[in-house]
């Protein structure tokens, strides 16, 4: 039996991102019988502190897990892993890595951090933040006994910046795949005011990153319906863009949606998905609507190209996003995206990965 402690998430039942179901799936059905997980949640958060959820013990630290506090939140909880007799640590992500040498010297076991996305190149930090954000990812790969990688681009810029191997691990994707009768694929279009196989749809955080005006320019261009989910009134970015563009008749400016029927129905549904990230590694959001069997748009980044084996359609100005929009059909590849899918993006293959690292 291997004790793993995961370090670095908001916490389960997963409510934020990508990490978080990731833990999600690691602790969940397909988890081995061999290993015993502890997952260090947020307190403030999850005010109702479960013990216990899946197959995971959970423990609660008091603060914040992103922003400035995740810096002291992953510290303080890579200190109560020590005396504690595990045998791995998992770390997601690199804010709480400039600790990693002191803890070298109390904690002897596997340490295994997955260093996410390349965030010292992400334009939303400002220049402290990416000079931390950087010198965390180089002691963490320092420091790290594996080094776990989403992404071959990635993966080739840990071996050609730090001369260190590291092993490529992406994220699963089938938990979006959900049973649907007819009727209720027909109520939930109806909800949306759209018909299948006759509009657009895209699903994201609001970012400049993820190139929201890029997209929303082409569509006010075209007349095919455009269905866009995302956090639209957390920031002044996404506030302007939903004044600006939600006038268009054919554009619909969504709030988020949770439900997963739902997210399935419009995926599966749509003439085809466009996909904006520009950063970040593999999107769980891309490998998701990879399941869904519609075609693919992804803006023209080498994390898309590799996500997508190079299968998808690439665009990167709105003039491209347009032109692809007026040929798209229904059989542009998508049969191909949804094999590579089933064969490189289910959790019970990324659980395995991850369990042969322990």
């Amino acid at each position: 039996m291997k004790k793993v402690a995961i370090i670095g998430t908001v916490g389960v039942p997963a409510k934020y991102g990508g990490f978080e179901t990731l833990v999600e799936n690691l602790i969940g059905e397909c988890c081995s019988e061999d290993v015993d997980y502890t997952v260090f949640c947020s307190g403030k958060v999850y005010p109702t502190r479960l013990k216990t959820y899946k197959n995971a013990r959970l423990k609660y630290v008091p603060l914040y897990a992103n922003g400035i506090q995740s810096i002291l939140y992953d510290i303080w909880s890579l200190i109560r892993t020590i005396g504690w007799g595990y045998d791995v640590v998992l770390i997601l992500g690199v804010s709480g890595c400039m600790f990693l040498p002191l803890y070298r010297l109390f904690f002897r076991k596997k340490i295994v951090v997955n260093i996410d996305g390349l965030e010292h190149k992400r334009d939303k930090w400002g220049k402290w933040a990416r000079r931390f954000l950087l010198l965390s990812e180089r002691i963490a790969v320092k420091y790290a006994d594996d080094v776990v990688a989403d992404n071959k681009v990635i993966q080739d810029y840990v071996t050609e910046t730090y001369h260190k191997p590291s092993i490529l691990i992406a994220y699963g994707g089938d938990h979006a795949v959900v049973p649907v009768n007819p009727l209720r694929q027909h109520e939930i279009l109806e909800r949306f005011g759209v018909e299948a196989k006759a509009y657009a749809c895209t699903i994201c955080r609001i970012e400049p990153e993820n190139n929201c005006h890029l997209i929303l320019e082409a569509f006010s261009k075209t007349d095919i319906p455009l269905v866009f989910i995302g956090n639209w009134n957390v920031g002044v970015y996404g506030r302007e863009l939903k004044t600006e563009y939600g006038k268009f008749s054919n554009i619909h400016i969504v709030d988020p949606v949770y439900d997963k029927e739902q997210l399935f129905v419009l995926r599966k549904q749509c003439l085809f998905y466009i996909h904006g990230h520009s950063a970040g590694g593999t999107n769980p959001s891309l490998v998701e609507a990879m399941f869904c069997d519609a075609p693919i748009l992804a803006f023209d980044v080498g994390y898309n190209r590799e996500t997508t084996g190079h299968k998808a359609r690439y665009w990167s100005t709105p003039e491209e996003l347009v032109a692809f929009a007026a040929g798209c059909s229904h059989d542009c590849a998508s049969d191909n995206l949804k094999w590579l899918a089933n064969k490189y993006y289910t959790w019970q293959r990324v659980v395995g990965q991850y369990e042969a690292l322990y």
